[in-house]
């Protein structure tokens, strides 16, 4: 068959246009337009934990950078602890620095999840291993976090008190709910097929790939010994933080905090938590034994550390990363 050009007729602009326009390059652009989106919405939170951090003491500040930081390790750790096949290793560090950027522009998770997955792609693990992977990472994060948090209430059973924040006799129905969605969420996803069927294939999905993972020791190491060390180092920078502004509170107490109300905030769909894990942590450090005014700071400035400061070399780095075909 020969395709023959009709006199006259002209192709449309729109086509024509569309493959003159260089998208990947286009693509590196939107991070950084969606980072100053986020920044003028939120810009007077911004201003006010830029004012808490002029009157900090700045070696503990740097500690808490440092432990910010030292938090990507742990993910890239996590991350191949994962997956079999080896990954890039200054790679996969970028990419976590780049995925924290996109998991504060897109509702919690999504942003990171999809920068890994179109990662682990590029480097040839299989569209299968690679969702695999990401299910057990999640399920691994999750898995220490919730026991960080357990260990921890255990140790320091007074640690939160919530007799302060709640009305005389508020904190037995408070407990009582909080039982009550124990039991019933569970069931509820058991019993809702089109939950429980998604849910069944993330936990068979996750499985499947920890059987492989464990046959490699080190493997396994950097699957635990990450997901523990992540919620650890950012329980550690919100205590650098205190330090910083004069929480008078114990670490220990700071720590279980900020577990607490990770995990309690682990399920509201918002861009990086904001807006929820700031008012969880005010909550929880009240709770700790902090002035509201203080603890306030302290959260503020602990969110313009881990989140606002690197946001942008995190999109740079996102758009980077996806202008040399990395992502």
């Amino acid at each position: 068959m020969t395709a023959v050009r009709i006199p006259g007729f002209r192709e449309s602009r729109l086509p024509r246009l569309a493959r003159r326009v260089p998208w990947r390059h286009v693509l590196t652009l939107i991070p950084l337009v969606l980072v100053a989106v986020i920044a003028v919405q939120h810009w007077p939170v911004l201003v006010e934990g830029f004012g808490h951090l002029r009157d900090a003491s700045w070696p503990w500040l740097l500690a808490a950078g440092g432990a910010t930081c030292l938090s990507w390790v742990a993910a890239a750790f996590t991350r191949q602890g994962a997956v079999v096949q080896p990954l890039p290793r200054w790679r996969l560090l970028a990419t976590q620095l780049a995925a924290g950027s996109a998991n504060h522009l897109l509702p919690t998770g999504l942003g990171s999840g999809a920068v890994n997955l179109r990662f682990m792609t590029v480097c040839g693990v299989p569209l299968a291993t690679s969702s695999a992977a990401l299910a057990l990472y999640l399920l691994a994060e999750s898995i220490a976090r919730v026991g960080l948090t357990a260990v921890f209430f255990v140790a320091f059973p007074d640690a939160l008190r919530l007799d302060g924040l709640l009305p005389d006799g508020g904190v037995g129905p408070v407990l009582a709910v909080a039982g009550a969605l124990v039991v019933v969420a569970p069931a509820a996803l058991l019993l809702v097929r089109r939950v429980r069927e998604p849910l069944f294939r993330f936990v068979r999905s996750a499985l499947g790939e920890a059987r492989s993972v464990h046959t490699r020791p080190s493997r396994a190491l950097a699957l635990w010994g990450g997901s523990l060390a992540f919620p650890a180092l950012q329980a550690g920078g919100l205590v650098a933080v205190g330090r910083a502004l004069g929480l008078d509170v114990p670490p220990a107490h700071v720590a279980l905090a900020y577990l607490a109300a990770t995990v309690a905030v682990a399920l509201i769909p918002t861009p990086g938590g904001l807006g929820s894990v700031e008012a969880a942590l005010i909550v929880a450090l009240v709770a700790a034994g902090g002035p509201v005014a203080v603890a306030t700071a302290v959260v503020l400035a602990y969110r313009i550390i881990t989140v606002w400061v690197p946001l942008l070399p995190g999109a740079l780095t996102l758009g980077a990363l996806v202008r040399l075909k990395v992502i």
